[in-house]
């Protein structure tokens, strides 16, 4: 059971650190993006209104109307403008590398925590079949809980997070069989 906890640990630590790598590359990476719109408004102004205009020409604008949104927007907020526009950055959706972080480690110890209180109270002949089944379940449960709240079917998140974890639940199996690295 302590070794139980102890992986589980381990792996909201490591789901967190790499989930926390991640989310702040891509956070550098819109950073240095923004770094070079700043840049560009203030070398090239002219370019810069142009290009915001095209883009809402592009979503259907006219073109007298698209420069008027365009003169406006600028005036009001350009590198807003062109961070949410061009760059598709904007305050809501940008990378947040602490957050997605705890997001990930909490996310793995409940995931983990489920088949660990299954271990728990399982007969220990029985650990093996009980917590790759349960997990299964747990793992259908979920993916129909996630399915629901975002408005996406049901039963085909069920079935594809049902049928991946059992594939990798078998991958692992076979590998650990392969190096004699077994279970119960």
């Amino acid at each position: 059971m302590i070794a139980g906890v102890a992986g589980l640990v381990a792996g909201a630590m490591s789901m967190a650190a790499g989930e926390y790598v991640s989310v702040s590359s891509q956070a550098d990476t819109e950073s240095a993006d923004l770094d070079r719109e700043r840049n560009e408004l203030e070398t090239d102004g002219e370019f810069e209104h142009s290009e915001l205009a095209a883009i809402y020409v592009d979503r259907g604008l006219d073109e007298s109307l698209a420069k008027q949104v365009a003169e406006q927007l600028m005036a009001h907020d350009a590198l807003g403008a062109h961070a949410r526009d061009e760059l598709g950055i904007s305050e809501t959706m940008s990378a947040r590398p602490v957050q997605a972080a705890l997001a990930s480690a909490a996310t793995f110890a409940v995931g983990a925590g489920l088949p660990l209180a299954t271990a728990f109270i399982s007969p220990e002949n029985l650990i093996p079949i009980t917590v790759s089944m349960t997990s299964l379940g747990f793992l259908g449960l979920l993916g129909g809980v996630s399915a629901r709240a975002g408005g996406a079917p049901i039963t085909k998140a069920v079935v594809r997070v049902t049928f991946w974890g059992a594939l990798a639940m078998a991958a692992t199996a076979g590998i650990g069989a392969l190096f004699g690295v077994t279970t119960g």
